[in-house]
């Protein structure tokens, strides 16, 4: 028996393109092994949007952006200037999957989209971190009144399973500090910078020209980015109402080759280290929290990462020390996540 799962997919970026890719690699397998059929019914995009009760062909939406159009060149489905609230009133939908662009001022559009799928009693899939930076508390409260769940375990270091991990396979043991590199464009030019001797700024372009960097940087190297991801570890895995204000930032603007250099000297390796670190009573969950870069010895599992690499180091009281680092050259591994989501809400 296999169970018809609908979703609306705001957001056809690199990760919203790339899910649809992923899904129909791999739409076989997934209803082999989980029994789950999923059907897109709708999709957004800064073109407005297209949906069908029926399904879409989630192929021929890719191959639209592929082509650079708009999903509201759908043919028969599509309707210019819809926006991804609209769609997501417009057609009934099982899970709603957010990969539309970050946005910290007002999390919208994917907070006004998410607020009325979990009203409207559907799971949401987010990899969009702006609803979850500014609202998370709001929006878990939400999805337990209605009995859904929000999963998110593609907006922390792409593919790298760093929520799962603490949020299920720590369960029943207490964090003490967690280290990460959740920012994948700073490790490569901090690592560019180690290696080959090269300055700053031309490590940052070779980030751009890789394309792992966007033209206007600075929520990548100021620290933003991973300050973003922390914020989400400090309220899923570590149960403490954290905001951005709680964090101290710096970026890596101030690295320079005479401070890799010191840091050398003393075998050490300077990282971008998102750190929570436990302080005072541990049952009053509070850790200081900070982003910055940190010189950590060779041998830290972090230390060790290469160019392409994120990384997460949980400390716990019982289950000793848990380490996992992915390498992440292009953004797959991030829908694949989103698509990993979308199977663990079925699974008990």
């Amino acid at each position: 028996m296999s169970q018809r799962v609908r979703f609306n997919l705001i957001g056809l970026g690199n990760i919203g393109r790339n899910l649809l890719d992923v899904l129909e690699q791999r739409r076989a397998q997934v209803l082999a092994d989980y029994g789950l059929d999923f059907v897109l019914v709708g999709a957004a995009d800064s073109s407005g949007a297209a949906f069908d009760a029926a399904g879409l062909d989630a192929a021929a939406v890719r191959d639209l952006k592929l082509a650079r159009r708009g999903v509201s060149a759908y043919p028969g489905a599509g309707h210019p200037g819809m926006s991804g609230l609209a769609l997501a009133r417009a057609v009934e939908a099982d899970v709603l999957v957010d990969a539309s662009p970050t946005n910290l001022r007002d999390g919208e559009p994917g907070l006004s989209c998410t607020r009325y799928a979990l009203q409207a009693g559907q799971h949401v899939v987010a990899a969009n971190k702006g609803p979850l930076v500014l609202h998370y508390a709001e929006l878990m409260q939400a999805a337990q009144q209605t009995g859904r769940r929000v999963l998110f375990s593609g907006t922390v270091a792409g593919g790298l399973p760093t929520v799962n991990i603490g949020v299920r396979d720590l369960a029943g043991c207490g964090v003490t500090r967690v280290e990460g590199i959740f920012n994948g464009t700073t490790n490569y030019i901090l690592t560019r910078m180690e290696q080959e001797g090269i300055a700053y700024e031309q490590a940052l372009e070779g980030a751009q020209a890789a394309g792992i960097a966007e033209p206007d940087p600075t929520l990548d190297v100021d620290g933003w980015d991973a300050a973003n991801k922390l914020v989400i570890i400090a309220n899923s895995v570590l149960r403490r109402p954290t905001v951005l204000a709680d964090l101290q930032v710096e970026g890596i603007r101030g690295v320079t080759r005479e401070t890799q250099q010191a840091a050398a000297a003393e075998g050490k390796v300077i990282k971008l280290i998102a750190l929570a670190e436990q302080c005072g009573d541990p049952a009053k969950r509070d850790y200081t929290l900070s982003v910055r870069p940190t010189a950590l010895e060779r041998d830290h599992p972090l230390a060790r990462t290469g160019l392409w690499d994120m990384g997460v180091v949980y400390h716990t009281d019982y289950m000793g020390i848990i380490s996992a680092v992915i390498e992440e050259k292009v953004p797959v591994p991030t829908s694949a996540a989103v698509l990993r989501d979308m199977i663990n809400l079925y699974q008990a």
